[in-house]
């Protein structure tokens, strides 16, 4: 399917709506998630545990993962017994060996196969191919992110963040599980990012949230692989307290938010963080899977960092909405505001470009 987004914003048609529902599209995309960073939590998780097993992106990429650590050496490995391809940690737990429950093979916590009953006759055994293969995988502060194809280095990913933020003190925030979530949206992955990606329907749809933003000040642009999106807030309480040569000196911050392509966000507040990682599942269904860290305890519940999940309830009943609307066939494309849907464009575009 050719998506024939126009680089200009003012002559170019949106995805066409196919995209947001077709089972054939949706297998296709497995390529652009395979070669994207993930983030999939931070170091505290090897804290009590030294072995983190999960999936990656399950029902999408779904390569089974284990995070481990010892001394200070962390690493991502793949879950999969090189004997006979069995999940090797079901769990998360504290141990010296990786050990299969299938047939006994062992597995040093870097991976390298350690022992194997019954393979005494076996030449060549064990070779290189025994041990677990490395994912690779890359720190941001205290943030794990891992990629199961490798084509760029996570710099090039979360660098216009970095450059923006390298002043917040990252490894001071805690995660708190309490406050984190799971949703489930009865809505396509991309949809769901669009209307991520634009300010524009925060009147209509947010009013708590309008009210504590100047709508006329909302900032979008985008950047190598990023949009970035600033909310101004009407005052200057609960907004952030800016370094004096900061570029953004000056304005009441209320909020950074950062798109990584294809699928995170990761929502600076004055009281910490929220990443939010949109799990496709189907063509049609999709995972939001929220983590909360709290840097400043004392402003949660304030300015636009607050009532996320009102906010988030709002964008589900209002996207699962869009699906059912572009399955229409009166419907197929529709033209982007210049001023209010820039991130939208440049989302299109990026898809356009690694589809």
């Amino acid at each position: 399917m050719k998506l024939d987004i126009d680089d200009d914003i003012r002559k170019a048609k949106t995805i066409p709506s196919k995209f947001y529902h077709s089972p054939k599209v949706y297998r296709k995309l497995k390529k652009i998630f395979n070669r994207s960073w993930q983030f999939v939590g931070d170091t505290d998780l090897l804290e009590k545990n030294n072995v983190h097993p999960d999936i990656l992106l399950e029902g999408m990429v779904d390569e089974p993962y284990v995070l481990t650590k010892d001394g200070k050496n962390i690493r991502c490995l793949s879950n999969v017994c090189t004997h006979r391809g069995t999940i090797v940690c079901e769990k998360a737990t504290k141990t010296k060996n990786l050990v299969c429950g299938y047939h006994g093979r062992q597995f040093h916590i870097d991976g390298k196969m350690k022992f194997m009953p019954e393979f005494e006759d076996v030449e060549n055994f064990p070779s290189k191919s025994d041990n677990l293969p490395r994912i690779e995988m890359d720190l941001w502060k205290k943030m794990i992110f891992i990629i199961n194809d490798k084509k760029c280095d996570i710099s090039e990913l979360i660098g216009p963040m970095i450059e923006r933020l390298s002043w917040l003190p990252i490894e001071e925030f805690k995660y708190k599980p309490e406050m984190s979530r799971i949703y489930n949206v009865k809505a396509n992955w991309a949809l769901y990012c669009d209307n991520y990606l634009e300010g524009f329907h925060i009147p209509f749809v947010h009013k708590d949230l309008n009210q504590t933003l100047e709508y006329d000040e909302y900032f979008t642009e985008g950047i190598d692989n990023t949009v970035l999106q600033i909310g101004i807030g009407k005052d200057n309480e609960n907004t952030f307290e800016l370094p004096k040569n900061h570029q953004d000196y000056g304005k009441n911050v209320a909020a950074y938010y950062f798109f990584l392509f294809p699928n995170m966000m990761f929502n600076f507040y004055p009281w910490g963080l929220s990443v939010n990682v949109v799990k496709p599942k189907s063509p049609e269904e999709t995972q939001i899977e929220y983590f909360t860290y709290v840097w400043k305890e004392e402003l949660m519940e304030k300015g636009a960092g607050s009532g996320l999940d009102k906010v988030e309830l709002e964008d589900e009943e209002i996207v699962e909405s869009v699906q059912k609307g572009i399955k229409s066939k009166a419907y197929d494309r529709g033209r982007y505001s210049p001023r209010r849907e820039i991130g939208v464009h440049y989302f299109h575009k990026l898809i356009q470009k690694y589809y």
